[in-house]
């Protein structure tokens, strides 16, 4: 069952981030910003000025109490004991920002917005310094690869995703996601079922760098491999009966949330598909023997899932209906226990503990 988080916004949230003190920010329709304690206790509100939805919001990893948020077209940085005035604010988006990312070394903040560009903002000398354009719609989602400051993945609503180097201002690789499926995913189409469109509308970034996800309007989960200047698809497979919006991989591990259109949150656990399939160099084997071992502690019932996956099917470790659409989906430790925070179409959040499961 989910703890519900009341008693601050007015109107549906958007969007939701953790620090690595266990504070909670939340940005919802009409401008509105609310941090919380880890118990779900209202601590800080404030309202943009214009009204504009908060689309993204975003902890510094080095500074807890910096947070950076994007409302309408406009990125504000603000310290999170007194909401009421930003530190800085910066306009270098020329439509609607949809989602912010932070590089490793907290230098270069990336921001997707309506157009399909990615503006890449050098927070030590306040400018862009690259202006990334190629994404032909709406551009979604952004991240920046753990380990890799100049590195970063994004996905629109043109079907594409794109890796990136900052050091040329033109994308390493680009996939379609609709020309690229070749062979068929796993599990045929639902009943009921239209062929949506391959819109990609979110992705995430596993913390060995290399991995990563994506979400897409089709029901799909795709994982991809990072492999030099290419990437490589390395599963795919039938997540929702509807878009998938959210994926978001847990820390230090292969084990990733994906939040469905069907109201559903699944947790899945792609380390076998990956490892099948490794082919990195070998002076990356330390390291990702290490994340198997991380990985196969957190996974439980493991030898359930290996005949499905010997037979071919990839299966949720969990399932929670969770019964509303969703905006927004966060793994973060509670009180030492790993937790999903779920913003959807109410003003409320969702909490349910991975301890249950």
């Amino acid at each position: 069952m989910a703890v519900k988080w009341t008693g601050g916004h007015s109107s549906p949230i958007l969007c939701l981030n953790a620090s690595a003190e266990g504070l909670v920010a939340s940005g919802a329709e009409g401008g509105d910003l609310m941090t919380w304690s880890e118990d779900g206790t209202p601590l800080g509100h404030t309202r943009f000025q214009g009204a504009d939805d908060v689309t993204s919001v975003l902890f510094s990893l080095s500074c807890p109490t910096k947070l950076y948020a994007s409302h309408g077209e406009t990125i504000s940085i603000l310290d999170v004991r007194s909401l009421k005035s930003s530190l800085d604010h910066f306009h270098v988006n020329e439509e609607e920002i949809n989602c912010l990312s932070l590089n490793e070394t907290e230098n270069l903040l990336a921001s997707a917005d309506d157009s399909g560009a990615i503006k890449i903002l050098d927070l030590e000398n306040k400018k862009v310094s690259r202006s990334l354009k190629r994404h032909s719609n709406i551009c979604s989602s952004v991240a920046f690869r753990p380990q890799r400051p100049q590195s970063l993945v994004s996905c629109g609503l043109d079907m594409q995703v794109i890796l990136w180097n900052l050091q040329k201002a033109r994308p390493l690789w680009i996939t379609n996601l609709q020309e690229d499926e070749t062979e068929e995913i796993e599990s045929p189409q639902s009943p009921g079922q239209l062929l949506n469109p391959a819109l990609a509308h979110s992705v995430s970034v596993a913390s060995c760098g290399n991995i990563f996800s994506c979400g897409a309007e089709d029901g799909k989960v795709r994982i991809f491999r990072v492999m030099g200047v290419k990437c490589e698809k390395e599963l795919g497979f039938k997540g929702h009966a509807l878009g998938v919006s959210q994926v978001c991989f847990l820390p230090e591990s292969y084990l990733l949330l994906t939040g469905g259109n069907d109201g559903k949150i699944m947790l899945w656990d792609v380390s076998s598909g990956v490892e099948k399939k490794k082919k990195s160099p070998t002076k990356h084997s330390h390291r990702k023997n290490t994340k198997r071992e991380t990985y196969s502690k957190q996974g439980e019932n493991s030898d359930a899932s290996v005949t499905d996956e010997e037979q071919g099917k990839m299966l949720p470790k969990l399932t929670i209906e969770h019964g509303e659409k969703l905006n927004s989906l966060l793994s973060t430790k509670i009180k030492g226990h790993q937790n999903i925070l779920v913003a959807d179409q109410t003003s409320c959040i969702s909490v349910y503990s991975l301890k249950e499961f």
